[in-house]
């Protein structure tokens, strides 16, 4: 019998994750309303028109200014011929332009689209290739360098650019006097008819009333890797990000006016465009954001300083946590201690020295959490309002189901639904991890063949493959053993590259840790380690291979290893281990030099 609408995002009350960790004020389900991110916004202002939203050099943004910026620069672009369906392309780092173009963009019934600032002009023209965008909004001082050599390539018909300090009036005179000396970056743009962003945001507002459909219309475009680790863009509805806000909202406790959301992660990712930008918004509340990393100094000097009397949000990698638990000279912020309530890692694993260090430094809160951008992107986290499990990735979010299936061939069915009277919970019914819920994807744009590999029917409902790997504990958290692509295969038994970076990361004098696999004529792959040592120490590759002879089981111990200064990590943390695989002597030689 197929479902009704109303019952597709209602959970089974039975399931095991309801029973031991679940946060007692948090709703096992809700309702999701087919809302457009539009409407989510107007109401939040008319609750907290007065109130701060934004927080950006020095620079306090209402929410009313907001929405007046946000209707002059949706007006100025529809005169600028932007339709519904349009696609705009915002490359900016964290700004107050950024979320008013966001904003503008999605009001208009067209779709927004963030490029990574750091990205290399053929990467941007890449991802401009695969969106295909009628406008472009720029930062003047990226312009010469990385827009300006491939522009003519693209289908761009309009150019729009801004300076990163623009809006920021709460520098005054300072921020004539950066630009002047050089402390505030700016640019020279070239472009025949590019127009100041300035300029469009004192157009009179007349927005003119679009019809969406928040089920079937896209929002944004968000650039994923996805499971295979080939780029592409998923498509992501205003009914997947508001559900999503939603659930996020409803898992920090409700809506929170003055409670602060640091915004350092980049807000063109998943992660940050919903933790960060669009939930602060749901809980009626105010992001710090920076358009660089701020040092640990900046970063503690400005939450010591900030109002924040309901405390602070602040979601990112481990490594972000790391560095404040690290952090030497936090005593002389002693107003930071307490104030990071609400703090969730992802992006990957979260380490109990980690977390141990950061709570006991900052006194704040740490849980981990789970998420990919095809989920818009929060599945899950942890506990925040009581003791939270340590090395799982939490419980899913009111509203998403999880569950494993097997890792070669979804059709067989279910591993574990987490259900009370199943059996098949513990490591030795590892397989794929998949998630149902209102926030997964519509699609990815232009790829019906990896949509469909993607999103896949289960008893009448639609399952995101993560293409991570995982089992389900008897309470129903689930642990992740690695991405499915990166398993290693020697001898036919399957290593978990995470597992193994674990188990060198214990050795006192190992910092950090990549492994992947590289070809080999007897066992099929071997297994390689990259290693970041500790200051001071003086280990060889000998003597880890050694030591892990007698750690290790013989197919998951490295067979080689190789001492690099630091493992390579993307903007939100992630390891990049394709990066050390595909560029290692051995994998060139087999693969070729342009894999």
């Amino acid at each position: 019998m197929p479902i009704k609408e109303d019952d597709k995002y209602q959970v089974n009350e039975n399931k095991v994750w309801f029973k031991k960790w679940w946060p007692e004020s948090v709703p096992h389900n809700t309702t999701f309303e087919e809302k457009t991110i539009n409407e989510l916004f107007d109401e939040q202002v008319k609750k907290y028109g007065n109130l701060n939203a934004i927080w950006f050099l020095d620079t306090w943004v209402s929410y009313i200014e907001l929405q007046d910026y946000v209707k002059s620069f949706a007006t100025a672009l529809h005169q600028l011929g932007v339709r519904k369906g349009d696609v705009v392309a915002i490359h900016l780092p964290n700004c107050i332009q950024y979320v008013v173009s966001y904003f503008a963009i999605i009001r208009l019934g067209a779709i927004a689209s963030g490029i990574n600032p750091t990205y290399k002009p053929l990467e941007i023209l890449h991802q401009l290739e695969i969106i295909k965008p009628k406008v472009l909004i720029a930062l003047d001082a990226l312009y010469k360098d990385y827009i300006n050599p491939i522009i003519e390539k693209t289908k761009v018909k309009r150019l729009i650019y801004t300076n990163v300090a623009d809006l920021a009036h709460g520098l005054g005179a300072k921020r004539g006097l950066g630009k002047a000396l050089g402390k505030i970056p700016k640019g020279k743009v070239k472009y025949a008819g590019a127009h100041k962003f300035m300029d469009l945001i004192d157009t009179r507002s007349e927005v003119p009333s679009i019809k969406i459909d928040a089920k079937k219309d896209a929002a944004t475009y968000i650039m994923t890797g996805g499971t295979t680790g080939v780029p592409k863009a998923t498509v992501l509805t205003h009914f997947n990000i508001v559900s999503n806000v939603k659930q996020v909202a409803l898992w920090l406790g409700g809506e929170k006016p003055n409670l602060g959301n640091i915004g350092i992660l980049p807000l063109y990712h998943s992660f940050a465009h919903t933790a960060v930008m669009n939930t602060t918004i749901g809980i009626g509340g105010w992001m710090m954001l920076f358009p660089r990393p701020p040092t640990q100094e900046e970063l503690c000097q400005h939450i010591q300083d900030l109002p924040c009397p309901e405390g602070l949000v602040y979601a990112g990698p481990e490594v972000l946590f790391q560095r404040l638990a690290e952090f030497k000279d936090i005593k002389k912020y002693p107003k930071v201690m307490g104030k990071l309530k609400l703090c969730v890692s992802g992006a990957g694993p979260l380490h109990r020295p980690v977390y141990d260090a950061f709570v006991k430094n900052t006194g704040g809160n740490l849980v981990e959490g789970y998420g990919l951008t095809e989920a818009s992107p929060v599945i899950s986290a942890g506990n925040l309002y009581g003791e939270s499990p340590i090395g799982c990735i939490g419980l899913p979010i009111p509203g998403t189901e999880w569950g494993i299936w097997p890792t070669e061939d979804f059709n067989q069915g279910p591993i574990c639904l987490g259900n009370p009277d199943e059996t098949s919970y513990g490591e030795e019914h590892t397989g794929e991890i998949c998630a149902h819920g209102p926030q997964i994807m519509l699609k990815y744009l232009d790829k019906p063949d990896e949509t469909a590999d993607t999103i896949k029917e289960y008893d009448g409902k639609l399952w995101l493959l993560t293409g991570d790997i995982g089992f389900m504990k008897e309470d129903g958290t689930i642990v992740i053993r690695d991405r499915k692509k990166q398993l290693i295969k020697v001898k036919g038994y399957s290593v978990y590259p995470k597992e193994v970076e674990e188990l060198l990361m214990k050795h006192p004098e190992i910092s950090e840790a990549a492994v992947a696999g590289l070809p080999h004529a007897e066992t099929g792959e071997i297994v390689k380690a990259w290693i970041a040592l500790a200051p001071g120490s003086s280990l060889t590759p000998e003597q880890i291979i050694g030591w892990a002879q007698n750690n290790m089981t013989h197919y998951k111990r490295p067979g080689l290893v190789e001492l690099i200064p630091e493992v390579p990590k993307d903007l939100i943390g992630k390891v990049q281990r394709r990066f050390l695989q595909t560029n290692d002597p051995i994998w060139k030689q087999k693969y070729g030099e342009n894999t």
